[in-house]
């Protein structure tokens, strides 16, 4: 049993090595998805009020966030870019 337990975490561990994300990426990946379920959220307020002035309002901060979340990704990976781009 043990020698199974210890196969499954190298076979996990060898599928994550395989994703060749770097850590920057994944965090930029994370904060971008962060931004996009607060933006989702947001969306699905605007569907759920009968005023449209609420709801046109809803409607762009969705926007707003979802456009913040690929701003802060992008600097994310720019930061990590310059950040290498000197060694």
């Amino acid at each position: 049993m043990r020698i199974l337990a210890q196969g499954a975490i190298a076979a996990g561990l060898l599928a994550l090595a395989a994703c060749g994300d770097s850590p920057a990426e994944n965090a930029a990946e994370n904060v971008e998805d962060v931004y996009e379920n607060q933006a989702e959220n947001l969306e699905e307020a605007a569907e759920n009020t009968t005023n449209e002035v609420v709801e046109d309002s809803l409607e762009n901060a969705a926007g707003a966030v979802r456009e913040e979340g690929e701003n802060q990704a992008e600097a994310i990976e720019d930061g990590t870019e310059a950040n290498t781009a000197g060694m």
